[in-house]
């Protein structure tokens, strides 16, 4: 694809974006110090208005504990909403950190509290662990709600590419045990289908810059082994599999046009909105994956950010 149909906000960095392509077990230890490297390049300085501290949740199922960092607004009020956030990183990378400046800025443009998820990482740790120590932050959330200063009738779940996968999935595993509730679901051009790339092709034009279409299929294949791209994914892995999406939160669902997961984002809106889900969907023109995180003062990345805050303000009520 030439480089031009690329949006001209986005194309100057492109040269300096790291591919994913060829991603295998020799070479993940380095795309993981990239994401170390990606942390260094984005560090902003801490908002004056946010507080940041590092919890420790006990895990499910006798798991290790959970990491959490925690951003929350000096001046929040009493019973405040609190959100879920779920890094990115292809199930095999990444971690809070890489996030923090966008969730200092929801902290204080949302008078959030925002919980952000440190879970354990593929091959080491293969399906379900990503999605239980996510589940278990909700959990401790909600048993220790009055201690946190949080209002369990308003908590959001948001992520990222992986943890928009993550936060899809955790949106339906809430619905299915019926314990705790959620407000809404922030999906950020989610990894939903592990059939995308391991059995289905989407057209050439998505998915050629950054998280490529190999990338792809190693993720899915660390994550949930030769079964990656077969008929017996469980739902709770892969949320494009999901057949009944009744009754879910509602969502925003947030992709660049030449975004690998473009398709499979746009048919998890729509199957959605049959379902009856009140859905707002944001298509950035000329977009690749991930491009927010490296052109955050693009206008069209304020956009998209805002959109997703409008959102989550509508819904609360805030």
């Amino acid at each position: 694809m030439p480089k031009n149909i690329v949006n001209p906000e986005f194309l100057p960095v492109l040269a300096k974006m790291p591919s994913f392509d060829g991603l295998s077990d020799r070479s993940l230890p380095e795309v993981r110090e990239i994401f170390l490297t990606a942390i260094r390049l984005m560090e902003g300085r801490p908002l004056p208005d946010v507080d940041t501290r590092e919890e420790y949740i006990p895990g499910l199922n006798k798991a290790p504990d959970v990491r959490v960092l925690v951003y929350s607004p000096r001046k929040a009020i009493p019973n405040a909403p609190a959100m879920v956030y779920i890094h990115g990183g292809g199930l095999i990378s990444g971690h809070p950190e890489v996030d923090d400046p966008k969730c200092q800025i929801l902290a204080s443009r949302l008078g959030m509290h925002i919980f952000s998820v440190d879970y354990r990482l593929a091959p080491e740790v293969k399906y379900p662990g990503a999605i239980e120590d996510c589940y278990a932050v909700l959990k401790w959330m909600n048993e220790n709600a009055a201690r946190l200063g949080i209002n369990r009738d308003k908590v959001v779940v948001a992520g990222e590419s992986a943890g928009g996968g993550l936060s899809a999935a955790l949106a339906l595993m809430v619905r299915d045990r019926g314990e705790y509730k959620l407000a809404c679901q922030i999906l950020i051009y989610p990894m939903l289908d592990d059939r995308t790339a391991t059995k289905h092709n989407p057209a050439p034009a998505f998915g050629e810059y950054v998280w490529t279409r190999s990338a792809n299929k190693y993720a899915w294949q660390c994550y949930l082994g030769d079964e990656a791209g077969g008929d017996k994914t469980p739902v709770y892995a892969a949320a494009g599999r999901a057949t009944n999406l009744a009754g879910l939160p509602p969502a925003f669902i947030g992709v660049g046009s030449m975004d690998l997961f473009l398709c499979e984002d746009l048919d998890y809106a729509s199957r959605l909105m049959a379902a009856g889900v009140s859905v707002e969907v944001f298509v950035v023109p000329g977009a690749y994956h991930v491009f927010d995180m490296f052109v955050p003062d693009a206008a069209l990345s304020k956009r998209f950010m805002e959109a997703y805050c409008d959102v989550i303000r509508r819904t609360l009520e805030i």
